[in-house]
């Protein structure tokens, strides 16, 4: 277990992350949604994620029910604030947003102070809990001003008061979780996909100044959204068709795995769990199979002469710490 920040919340190394027991692309049952977070029990994952976002609360309400026999102090759970998830009219579905549920609701932009605290309390009822132990301002970039200015000190008196142990923000950049790290004081950021074997944007300027004002890091989107798990053509890189380029350099991560007699999925989860700032590394998952395979990937360890030849034939930079070391 490890700590976020100065909070006192423990996390584990690996955590399940509940994007996709909220139909995130396509339906995933009841019975297959329990099945995941029971696998993840099973394997010691005791931190788990979620969002209004993810499939309009379905997320957030299967997480809960599957947890709800698990005794409360022996794991944790992070959900997020800044959308607010308001009574629909609409037909149809909710697949542009990337979810495959009814559009019986609609996402409201706020980071208001009374929008964070309506958010939570929603959040709390439909996770059926009285306190979640992170909070996080979701998606801010687009809202930074309110988000600093409302948001932020909303989590901060949220934290004083013992109703929720850590805050923090949670983006798909890393430029503003480093003004988030350095101006306020937050616990913990959820960076994901810009910590990856693809794509380091945060080894340069988040990292450091984590590691400098011991905030913790929690790095989500390990695979890149798919390409680093499998990349085949039509695999997708930040939830989107990956490029040519990006493509044939996942493929050529892959070769470099397999010659070396490991996996790239292994890989991609070691590499983010080797930076002295990450305290756990979030994978989403919607089925047992899927967690079981993470788990074991996330055990095996990832040869030496692999990260030597990555940086020898420039697939990873020099600077960029591998299990083992320390950043220079």
């Amino acid at each position: 277990m490890r700590t976020l920040g100065r909070s006192g919340v423990e996390v584990t190394a690996l955590a399940f992350g509940g994007a996709g027991i909220g139909n995130l692309f396509t339906e995933v049952g009841e019975e297959q949604a329990r099945a995941a977070v029971t696998a993840a029990w099973r394997h010691g994952i005791r931190s788990f994620d979620t969002a209004p976002h993810y499939g309009l609360g379905l997320s957030e309400r299967r997480l809960g029910a599957a947890l709800r026999t698990r005794p409360r102090s022996a794991y944790t759970v992070s959900t997020k604030v800044g959308r607010r998830l308001e009574p629909s009219d609409g037909t149809g579905d909710d697949l542009a947003a990337g979810f495959a549920v009814p559009a019986t609701q609609r996402r409201e932009w706020d980071f208001s102070a009374d929008g964070v605290r309506r958010a939570l309390d929603a959040s709390l009822d439909r996770l059926g809990l009285d306190r979640v132990d992170v909070v996080y301002l979701h998606d801010p970039d687009d809202h930074a001003e309110q988000a600093f200015r409302e948001g932020y000190p909303a989590l901060a008196e949220l934290r004083a008061q013992g109703v929720v142990g850590a805050i923090g923000a949670g983006m798909n950049q890393a430029e503003m979780l480093t003004r988030f790290v350095r101006e306020t004081d937050v616990d913990v950021v959820l960076c994901a996909g810009r910590y990856t074997l693809l794509d380091q944007s945060a080894l340069t300027g988040l990292l450091p100044a984590a590691l400098a004002r011991g905030t913790s890091v929690v790095v989500g989107g390990a695979f890149n959204s798919g390409l680093l798990a499998d990349p085949r053509p039509g695999a997708t890189y930040n939830y989107k068709a990956a490029p040519d380029e990006l493509l044939a350099r996942a493929r050529r991560l892959r070769s470099v795995a397999e010659r070396h007699g490991t996996t790239l999925r292994a890989a991609a989860l070691a590499f983010c769990a080797a930076h002295p700032a990450v305290a756990s590394v979030l994978v989403g998952a919607r089925s047992a199979a899927e967690v079981d395979d993470c788990a074991a990937q996330f055990a095996t360890p990832v040869p030496a002469s692999f990260w030597r030849e990555l940086r020898h034939t420039g697939l990873l930079p020099a600077e960029a710490p591998v299990p083992g070391e320390q950043p220079t």
